[in-house]
């Protein structure tokens, strides 16, 4: 008995040895105050979060070194032994917040994005909490102020819009949610415009053909978007909007997790008021209600599993057209309008898994159906599309180098539900791929990252898609980087274009239609220069060359329908691409120039790319006056862009300026406006021809709805 008692004694003993708790506060090394919401991690595995304070209390099972990430600052690594029981960690800021974040969604390869063979664009945690103050309805903005993206609207009715990269069409963009296909063909009807910013973690832009993991679309670029996910405090944010444009918005997002549970829920909901802005009797911006629930799951068996189950409903009712009309009071004068009503349901699973040594298994997929129905004083018109998605992969590091590696399905079938005359009555895609990226890093200053890609169609056969990137390093402040890389594109009459056509416009495909192949080439030079954490500078010069083979091109017929054909020569699109980046004593500065020639070479006496802008300037300044107040102004110059009739458009300039109000920690208020000097396509030309009762729209080459002011009102927990 008595040695038994010894042995419990002496087991409880060491049990006390192996575990114990550690409390960590985190402090910037500038300021000296502590650091919210700080990841801290031990072997990829997550442990805990920082509060409002900086500080973290962890339980310890054994000596280990702790990794502390956030956003703004650099990285920082820390060994701790058992002895210890309070840390303090001190981590710098980082001015060049974009180029410090680990980019894993889009380039799997765990490298920063200021190391990364291909480059890519963030807008992060910060950009999006920017934005749901500023435009809290959609992302639509945020996206058309990067260099090299152009928000081009296809409809003046209905708002309709589209996101093109380096002067290609919409159609070559391919948008992804969490690293899945959400918005291609018909389902792309309304995308971006249903999309809030306070739903998102992030934004990841890659330029230029990027089809390695995720297929063969991406050959202009790919955006990524990414969903929050919940953090160890429990998290409320609640945005209460209105504009001076009848625009209401309402946005709320909860979060919280434990050891073995979370779980994230968004819900926002939008009101637009019909306006006719220059007076001619039609609406500018439609009568619209959007809706939009997004609730997530996750469990956590594991220190080293997550597995997430969610849903995405939006629930999209705009009309537009005669403003007698969608006042009630129709004649036979005042009887045009076009409604259209949408609706998109979306599952989505993902499991990740990590193994020694920092492998790691993920595995994901999606289902979604989208429905349009669009009634006219003329017509009415009904369709339904339902896309799907699966993959596995796997990430494998090799000392320095890595390895990623995978198999993926995916398609859609699309079907006109309503009317039984439609020409365009169904069509379907199934493809599966696999793929392989393995990064080697030559040297610490040298990567070179190779991928290929094998896709099987089952209308068009096989596609095998090489992929190389270079990274160089030549000192502390130069580097370059190096990139060439294959896709393709298979035809699709409902994929996005610069003008909204009609289902019934629209004919099957016929089997003489192949699909689109393209070979994309990009360089880049980095310059910086850090003379303190409060004075830096970054700048980046990239050029482009894209050539899109056998060119799908719309064309319409005598009687007013659409078919596809294929070009004899090829799309080109070329320039370049510049911008810098400052941050001086709190102020923030950054400005950009993106020069894009786009030829359509199947076309010798016009070979000009319609609406698009050869030149194009932008700037933003931004100062923060304590933690009490922000300001911004922001300003870009749009080059002239031809019409389709080979007359050219003038250039104009678009500001905006804001102004925010801190209360706190937990109170904002912004006031914005859009549009300052009011520009709009109206001024310089009637947006549309013949009579009100059947009007005929003209192609939208700049805003029609003119200056907007806003207000919002945030409360964060």
């Amino acid at each position: 008995m008595k040695y038994s008692f010894l042995l419990f004694l002496l087991l409880g003993t060491v049990s006390l040895h192996a575990q114990w708790k550690m409390k960590v506060q985190v402090k910037d090394d500038d300021t000296h105050k502590g650091i919210d919401n700080v990841t801290i991690t031990a072997n990829h595995v997550l442990l805990a979060y920082t509060d409002s304070a900086g500080i973290a209390v962890l339980q310890m099972k054994q000596p280990q070194a702790l990794t502390f990430l956030r956003i703004n600052y650099k990285a920082k690594t820390v060994n701790v032994s058992a002895k210890d029981t309070l840390l303090l960690v001190e981590l710098e800021p980082e001015a060049e917040a974009l180029e410090e974040v680990t980019v894993v969604a889009s380039t799997r390869n765990n490298e920063k994005i200021e190391n990364s063979p291909i480059k890519i664009e963030v807008l992060g945690k910060e950009e999006m909490s920017e934005e749901a103050g500023i435009k809290p309805g959609n992302i639509a903005s945020i996206l058309g102020d990067v260099s090299g993206v152009q928000i081009q609207q296809s409809s003046a009715v209905s708002g309709n819009s589209n996101v093109r990269i380096q002067g290609l069409d919409g159609r070559y963009t391919q948008i992804l949610r969490d690293g899945m296909p959400l918005y291609d063909g018909f389902s792309g009807g309304f995308g971006i415009l249903t999309i809030p910013p306070l739903d998102l973690q992030q934004i990841e832009l890659l330029k230029g053909s990027s089809s390695t993991l995720y297929g063969g679309g991406a050959i202009g670029g790919m955006i990524n978007l990414i969903s929050k996910k919940p953090s160890f405090k429990q998290e409320a944010d609640v945005l209460l909007n209105v504009t001076t444009l009848n625009e209401f918005n309402v946005n709320a997002y909860v979060a919280k997790r434990n050891k073995k549970a979370g779980y994230n829920l968004f819900s926002g909901y939008t009101r637009q008021g019909a306006r006719d802005v220059d007076g001619d009797g039609l609406s500018d911006l439609p009568d619209a209600n959007s809706f939009v629930v997004h609730p997530k799951v996750f469990y956590y068996p594991s220190e080293r599993t997550t597995l997430s189950l969610g849903y995405t409903g939006t629930f999209d009712n705009r009309k537009g057209g005669d403003m007698e009309v969608l006042k009630g009071f129709a004649d036979n004068t005042h009887q045009y309008f076009e409604k259209n009503v949408t609706a998109r349901h979306t599952g989505e699973f993902l499991l990740e898994h990590y193994y020694p040594h920092d492998a790691k298994l993920s595995v994901k997929g999606s289902v979604s159906d989208f429905s349009r129905n669009t009634h006219t004083n003329m017509y009415r018109v009904d369709g339904r599309q339902t896309s799907y998605y699966g993959e596995v992969s796997l990430y494998q590091p090799f000392g320095t180098s890595n390895l990623v590696a995978g198999v993926n399905v995916a398609g859609d079938a699309y079907r006109t539900s309503f009317p039984d005359t439609a020409y365009l009555r169904g069509f379907s895609n199934f493809t599966a791929g696999v793929f392989a990226q393995f990064s080697w890093h030559i040297t610490e200053e040298t990567i070179l990252e190779s991928g290929l890609r094998a896709d099987h169609h089952n209308d068009y056969g096989t596609f095998v898609l090489p992929r190389v990137a270079f990274f160089h390093r030549f000192s502390e402040h130069w580097a370059t980087r190096l990139g060439f890389g294959m896709g393709y594109k298979t035809p699709n009459p409902l994929a996005p274009q610069n003008i909204d056509y009609s289902v019934l416009d629209l004919m099957g495909l016929n089997r003489f239609v192949k699909p689109e192949q393209s070979y994309g080439y990009n360089a880049e030079v980095n310059y910086k220069k850090e003379w303190s954490a409060r004075r830096k500078l970054f700048i980046n010069q990239a050029f482009f060359l894209t050539q899109v083979d056998k060119p799908v091109v719309f064309q319409e017929n005598a009687a007013g329908k659409v078919d596809l054909i294929n070009a004899g020569k090829p799309v080109s699109s070329k320039g370049f691409d510049t911008y810098v980046k400052a941050n001086v004593d709190g102020w923030e500065l950054y400005v950009g120039y993106t020069f894009t020639d786009v030829k359509r070479k199947y076309l010798p006496d016009s070979s000009f790319m319609p609406l698009t802008p050869k030149h194009r300037f932008a700037f933003v300044v931004v100062k923060e006056l304590g933690e009490t107040w922000r300001f911004g102004l922001e300003g870009s110059l749009t080059g002239r862009q031809f019409r389709y009739d080979g007359t050219t458009t003038p250039s104009y300039f678009f500001s905006a300026v804001m102004i925010q109000r801190n209360f706190g920690k937990h109170f904002s208020l912004v006031l914005n406006c859009e549009n300052v000097l009011d520009y709009r396509m109206s001024r310089e030309e009637k947006i549309f021809t013949g009579p009100i009762t059947n009007p005929s729209f003209k192609p939208l080459w700049a805003p029609i709805d003119g200056r907007v002011a806003n207000l919002s009102l945030r409360w964060k927990l």
